[in-house]
């Protein structure tokens, strides 16, 4: 049911035709993102990822949400560390009109002086809001640090200074090097006919022309362990996130890894959950998650308690980790873990939206489709001694780094404590 073809000049076009549903949902994925830029314009991806929505040559942008609305059409888009998406879900009978409507924008857009300043504010406001959501900024802080004088530690939004300085030649120069068809492809999921698609797509994107560029070339970040802190007095919890090296998106041991994870701090009866909410009350959440990229990633734990029960959090989600390492999990621990990770799995596959956009990230992390049946195959052959194997490989010697939010007070911890 899976469909790829390239068209003409270079742009890939990837389908998958899902009976008995009546949705489609169609993304333009840009095989570039915030780690890509220049440092001196930090955030350019996002902000133009606002400026497409801001009127083109044939729209206004009062009339690209009315030509939205009028189909009952879901217009969207996100920028992320290496990619960004614009994407609309939509009824079947509508399809053509959304092809033309993100045809128009990712192609076509105005760049109008007034429209660009007004969102300039729109975005530094959103810079802005980071700095009131404790949970965004600990993050961006953690990521500052860990991969200090990286892209990849840059935020995605940018900061103040750099969108503050965007001039409009330079947002129009980046934009003509980036949109093209040698780092695009589109993804379409749901009710749909490939060879209908193609053609829609065809006479929408037929007429842009190939740069031969490719995708921009970076080099792979340097981890850095270490502790960083923000005074936010005015928070009444303190916010912490931990963070060790973990593998890239395509390593091997990936699978192993997630099924590590998901016991670790995944689900309600995770090791972490049971053991500093369930039994010990002292966050209203905890969880793990793992964050990975094309040449790198982490494993990380994010928690938020009171001030005077920071240190405490820390050392039982430390004293989880080491003993992962040095006694590992239990087979009935893997097993709940991996019920879990196919359901959520296959929960997620019945949107369209979720398809299309695990579509594209295969392809753009693989250049390839794994089939469900794969996935799930490659999950069930994770026993407790490849999550043993993968936790020592993470761990041992691991000098993990951390980031504080929030009220400091006799929050007080050195580096070599945190040392596994």
């Amino acid at each position: 049911m899976i469909r790829k073809e390239t068209l003409d000049n270079g742009l890939l076009l990837l389908t998958e035709s899902i009976p008995h549903v009546r949705s489609v949902t169609i993304g333009v994925w840009l095989k570039q993102g915030s780690r890509h830029e220049p440092p001196a314009v930090n955030g350019i991806s996002h902000f133009l990822e606002h400026l497409v929505f801001k009127g083109t040559d044939r729209r206004s942008a009062h009339e690209i949400a009315l030509a939205a609305d009028r189909v009952g059409m879901q217009l969207d888009a996100f920028t992320t560390k290496e990619y960004t998406c614009f994407y609309a879900k939509v009824l079947d009978e509508h399809l053509e009109e959304c092809v033309d409507l993100l045809a128009d924008i990712v192609q076509h857009p105005r760049f109008d002086p007034v429209e660009l300043e007004r969102e300039r504010q729109v975005v530094l406001e959103e810079i802005r809001m980071v700095e009131d959501s404790p949970e965004e900024l600990v993050y961006d802080l953690f990521s500052e640090a860990f991969y200090a004088g990286h892209a990849l530690g840059r935020p995605i939004q940018g900061t103040e200074q750099t969108v503050g300085a965007m001039s409009r030649r330079r947002l129009q120069r980046f934009f003509r090097d980036s949109y093209c068809p040698d780092r695009m492809l589109i993804v379409a999921a749901g009710s749909l006919k490939h060879g209908r698609v193609a053609r829609m797509l065809r006479e929408g994107f037929g007429g842009m022309k190939s740069r031969n560029v490719g995708t921009r070339r970076t080099r792979p970040p340097k981890a850095k362990s270490g502790i960083v802190k923000r005074s936010k007095k005015e928070l009444e919890q303190l916010h912490l996130l931990l963070g060790m090296p973990a593998f890239a998106e395509t390593h091997d041991d990936r699978y192993a890894l997630f099924v590590m994870n998901t016991l670790l701090g995944g689900t309600m009866s995770s090791r972490l959950f049971q053991k500093i909410r369930e039994e010990r009350g002292l966050v209203y959440s905890v969880y793990s998650g793992i964050n990975a990229f094309s040449d790198s990633g982490f494993l990380m734990v994010s928690a938020a308690t009171s001030p005077e029960k920071g240190r405490e959090v820390l050392d039982l989600t430390l004293d989880e980790l080491r003993d992962l390492r040095d006694r590992g999990a239990t087979e009935e621990e893997v097993d709940v873990a991996k019920r879990n990770l196919k359901s959520s799995l296959m929960l997620s596959l019945e949107s369209t939206s979720s398809r299309m956009s695990n579509l594209a990230r295969q392809e753009i992390y693989y250049g390839r489709q794994h089939t469900l049946r794969d996935v799930l195959r490659r999950i069930d052959k994770v026993d407790a001694a490849r999550v043993h194997k993968v936790t020592r490989k993470l761990c041992d010697g691991a000098r993990p780094g951390l980031a504080a939010v929030g009220k400091l007070g006799r929050f007080r911890l050195r580096e070599s404590e945190l040392a596994l």
